[in-house]
């Protein structure tokens, strides 16, 4: 069992958290986690990234418990490979909701991420990939991005900050859809009230354990869910204002082994 002092769940997001800039992992963040996990503690990644994105990382990370994926759509299993739970999207609603948006603000570029542990992520005309280093395969017109069942849609827009076009999506879209910021040009649009304290609540109840028993670490708003849910909130040094006004600590930047300075004082 974990020391008393110490969490029985350690749940990290991915980019601008646990991934430095270059999308690796520090051999330190490596040891710390190592640390935890030798203590008792159990290791899960909650992440916007969909299932096909983070299975190379597990490789990594000497990892095969279970990955919140998807903004909490997804509850993936990588050392089996499949979905134990998932929640797509209705592309009627998607089509629908990116219709307000435009209407609000103008023109928006779009991509998709489709379901299923193969799903591709999809781009349309004039989008660019905010994590060039994430595989992206560019479809010919808006329409072909619902040629399968999807588990979110991403949005960028030619001028307006990532902040704005989140606050005006919202307001546009009501509850077809859940809004969420989760990094530097990413906008995305889920299905309506599912984000990252869904998917980790259902992955705490697999393995049994508790908010309580819960540390949490992210950079950005789509993090707020899961700080609220779990015990303890750590915002890196480099997260989003609106994330380190809930945290109940912050650490430092993710390029600086934030993760690590707390798993070490807390596992040492």
């Amino acid at each position: 069992m974990a020391a008393p002092t110490a969490y029985s769940l350690i749940a990290t997001d991915l980019d601008g958290t646990l991934l430095r800039s270059d999308d690796t992992l520090s051999d330190r963040s490596l040891a710390a986690l190592a640390q935890a996990t030798e203590a008792g503690a159990q290791h899960l990644v909650v992440t916007g990234r969909p299932a096909p994105r983070v299975r190379p990382l597990f490789d990594d990370l000497g990892n095969r418990g279970l990955a919140v994926c998807g903004q909490g759509a997804q509850l993936y299993d990588p050392g089996a490979d499949r979905l134990l739970w998932s929640v797509t999207l209705d592309r009627e609603l998607a089509e629908t909701a990116l219709g307000k948006i435009e209407a609000e603000v103008g023109q928006v570029y779009a991509a998709v991420d489709q379901d299923g542990v193969d799903g591709l992520t999809l781009i349309e005309p004039g989008y660019l990939m905010p994590h060039p280093t994430l595989p992206a395969l560019r479809v010919p017109r808006r329409d072909d991005l619902w040629c399968e069942p999807i588990s979110k849609v991403l949005l960028r827009h030619p001028y307006l900050s990532d902040d704005e076009l989140a606050s005006a999506a919202r307001t546009a879209v009501g509850s077809l859809a859940t809004v969420t910021m989760s990094g530097p040009g990413t906008v995305e649009l889920q299905p309506c009230g599912i984000t990252k304290a869904t998917g980790l609540a259902l992955a705490a109840e697999h393995l049994g354990l508790t908010p309580g028993e819960t540390i949490a670490f992210g950079d950005m708003p789509n993090d707020i869910p899961m700080f609220d849910w779990a015990a303890h909130g750590v915002a890196m040094a480099n997260a989003h204002p609106e994330l380190k006004a809930v945290a109940d600590e912050v650490t430092l930047s993710n390029e600086d082994d934030g993760i690590a300075v707390v798993l070490e004082r807390l596992f040492a």
